[in-house]
């Protein structure tokens, strides 16, 4: 990236960060790590309860690029084909007509993911890998750009099913949203209170703040941040390092890796480098690899958490120094 180029692409990130944030409030690290998922053309998984603003993200977020967004509302009953679409025959031409279904659009809002079955969860393993959904037999590709934002609850909320750990890998990463600050709690209650939420959020989606093809261009941007040979070797050492670790009984795959390199080039993008540093994997290291590991019996027992066992991982294996 030219000088010129890694400015302007500051100037829209910058604008992004502002709209998303000055609507979602107290949110910030959600915010960035939204976006990071969106700079390397990957998909985010958010845990928390409802009522934190997951769905106003996803909306605001989608008018900073004039792009369509929809939402599913996953229930226990809900059939695959309700999310990808299906074939329906019109008696009066005499054929069948392909109904799309709602995977179709720029960023996908999958909600409260973990209260449908498996067999339908699994209805979103091509689109998020393949960017394209099969009816009929015939193959349908993906708007560009396109991301999946799901959200699940805490799995120890009544009538919730755990993900397939596929499906867990097609996210780059896991992101927890929580509760705001007090003062964050105050602001938000007050514009919502005074509807002055709803009436700029209205403003905000009229007026595009880059386009489709602008964010094409950023995710280029981002694959193409250098990466020193030695970060790429502790990405992977870290990676490597939840197969040897007796606290993990199912350690991260090569996948991430990949992501965690992705996701480190991205992170460095937006805090307007050029080059990723040691501290760009390190950010990134436990929302890319806390969804991907599972931790012993002793581990859970003991109270500790993915989080935790992976702070410890990365106070032991040693970092380069560029």
């Amino acid at each position: 990236m030219i000088e010129d180029e890694l400015e302007a692409a500051q100037v829209s990130l910058a604008s992004m960060r502002e709209r998303i944030n000055r609507l979602v409030i107290g949110q910030q690290e959600v915010v960035d790590q939204v976006l990071i998922a969106l700079l390397s053309n990957a998909h985010v998984l958010v845990e928390g309860v409802p009522g934190l603003g997951k769905t106003l993200l996803v909306r605001v977020l989608a008018s900073c690029f004039g792009g369509s967004f929809k939402r599913i509302q996953f229930t226990p009953d809900l059939m695959p084909a309700d999310i990808t679409g299906h074939a329906m025959y019109d008696m009066r031409e005499g054929k069948f007509n392909i109904r799309k279904g709602p995977v179709f659009t720029h960023i996908l809002l999958a909600d409260e993911i973990n209260r449908a079955p498996a067999k339908t969860q699994a209805a979103l393993l091509e689109v998020m890998q393949e960017r394209q959904t099969t009816i009929e037999g015939k193959p349908f590709a993906m708007p560009e750009p396109y991301m999946v934002m799901a959200t699940q609850n805490p799995i120890e909320q009544e009538g919730t099913y755990p993900l397939p750990e596929a499906e867990l890998d097609r996210f780059l990463m896991k992101v927890f949203i929580g509760y705001p600050s007090m003062d964050d709690e105050i602001a938000l209650t007050r514009a919502v209170s005074q509807h002055r939420s709803d009436d700029l959020l209205a403003n905000e989606e009229k007026h595009a703040l880059i386009s489709e093809a602008q964010i094409t261009a950023l995710q280029k941007q981002a694959a193409a941040v250098e990466v020193d040979e030695q970060v790429v070797n502790y990405a992977v050492r870290l990676v490597r390092h939840t197969r040897e670790n007796t606290a993990i009984i199912n350690g991260a795959g090569p996948r991430a890796s990949i992501g965690l390199v992705r996701a480190a080039r991205a992170n460095a993008l937006l805090r307007g480098d050029n080059f990723v540093l040691p501290d760009d994997v390190k950010a990134m290291a436990l929302p890319v690899l806390r969804h991907r590991i599972i931790l012993s019996a002793d581990m859970e027992i003991d109270g500790q958490t993915p989080d935790s066992v992976l702070n410890m991982m990365l106070d032991t294996v040693d970092a380069p120094r560029l």
